[in-house]
């Protein structure tokens, strides 16, 4: 099982990505304020489902790979430590969209549903990112690592939802009030930025 001290960390550090704008908020209020909430909240239950089939692949290879070599653990661990650090210099120097709602369609919420799962699943960063994230809150000595990765993707996935639901809930007041502060969307990008930074240096640093 998972130790409290480290179950209470990984929370805290998900409610912070979860309820930070990023890509999949941004998808999810764009959707809400052109088709209506209930498409908003079709197009995070979507999201939610591609992030359970992440989960399960990160917990078949990243078990498999602790368990039988510590040579390739620290290839992934390093390798998932740069992305992370990619990520954020990304996520610090790029400009973020003027109007997280430009350009969309109105669509039906089994479409969107569908869209968003697709979109989810096919999105190779989403994948290292789980590879990269999860086994930094896995400790072997705690048990099964199968388990401890299963309740870790379980956690982000549930709250990943319930935020989507929230912004989707919220769309109408929150779509406004991002296109008229450019500067919320601005910065988001850069706290976004600078979480992934310092996930990857503590990635990098994480012994087995």
């Amino acid at each position: 099982m998972i130790d409290l001290a480290t179950l209470i960390a990984y929370i805290a550090v998900v409610l912070g990505f979860v309820f930070i704008p990023g890509p999949a908020t941004l998808l999810t209020i764009a959707r809400a304020t052109s088709s209506g909430t209930k498409v908003g909240i079709a197009t995070g239950a979507g999201i939610a489902a591609g992030d359970v089939f992440h989960t399960v692949m990160a917990m078949v290879g990243i078990s498999a790979v602790i368990a039988t070599s510590a040579t390739l653990f620290g290839i992934i661990k390093y390798i998932g430590a740069a992305y992370l650090v990619y990520l954020g210099i990304r996520a610090i120097i790029e400009k973020a969209p003027v109007d997280p709602a430009a350009g969309s369609l109105a669509i039906s919420a089994g479409k969107a549903f569908q869209q968003a799962v697709l979109t989810e699943i096919l999105n190779p960063k989403t994948a290292l990112f789980f590879l990269a994230f999860l086994p930094q809150f896995v400790r072997p000595e705690n048990g099964s690592v199968m388990l401890q990765l299963m309740t870790l993707g379980a956690i982000f996935v549930l709250l990943g939802l319930f935020s989507t639901v929230v912004f989707a809930m919220s769309a109408g007041r929150l779509g406004t009030f991002l296109r008229r502060n450019p500067t919320v969307l601005k910065w988001q990008g850069k706290v976004v930025g600078g979480i992934y930074c310092a996930l990857g240096v503590r990635l990098a640093l994480q012994q087995r």
